[in-house]
């Protein structure tokens, strides 16, 4: 939904910054959550500090380096406009109809096309309590929360391109490309060994 090239999560709240693609984690799917402690809570508020931060209405966890199947959602970017949601282990369901609209991203700021989708959804998750949450869900917020769940897949919304939209932003994602590239090879982000082993340990403590 937008944001430079952020650096590895550490396990802690205050650490964590939204990385863009082609960041590995972004392409991980996501492990669903068995346990919610205060340490995740504050990993919650620090996520949507930084969706506000970069004006999103959507932020997944694997945006911000985390490996747990869950995302924030405020459709108006701003807590004293609009409720802040949190959906922890979503299932989308009974898509219907089908409409296209222009989506971005945080993990690619500056990207924006025209993406397909549903229209309407049914979303069935948990709150950060424990309880359930079902909601019928049509317009923007169906549209959002369809891309987040598409980021606890590993997808991103360059994905679901059309050819043209793809040559679109083809030069875009090549620049993205490039500067991950440089910053690996400047050493000034971690190996995917590295990365895998992270995600392995903070997976080991909540799924």
């Amino acid at each position: 939904m937008s944001s430079a090239l952020g650096v590895s999560g550490l396990g802690l709240a205050g650490a964590l910054q939204i990385v863009t693609y082609p960041y590995p984690t972004l392409r991980q799917v996501s492990k669903s959550l068995k346990r919610v402690d205060d340490e995740l809570r504050q990993m919650v508020r620090r996520m949507f500090d930084l969706m506000y931060a970069s004006n999103g209405v959507g932020l997944a966890a694997n945006q911000v380096d985390l490996p747990y199947r869950l995302f924030v959602v405020n459709l108006k970017a701003d807590p004293k406009a609009a409720p802040e949601f949190v959906f922890v282990n979503p299932v989308l369901s009974k898509r219907k109809g089908m409409s296209e609209a222009e989506e971005g991203c945080l993990s690619l700021p500056g990207v924006y096309a025209q993406v397909k989708r549903p229209e309407r959804v049914t979303l069935d998750a948990y709150d950060l309590t424990g309880q359930a949450i079902h909601l019928e869900l049509d317009g923007l917020f169906a549209r959002v929360v369809q891309h987040e769940v598409d980021h606890l897949d590993g997808k991103l919304f360059i994905d679901r391109l059309s050819t043209t939209g793809e040559l679109q932003v083809r030069e875009s994602i090549a620049d993205f490309e490039l500067t991950f590239q440089g910053m690996r090879d400047r050493g000034e982000l971690p190996g995917e060994r590295a990365i895998a082993e992270r995600l392995a340990e903070l997976e080991k403590l909540r799924t």
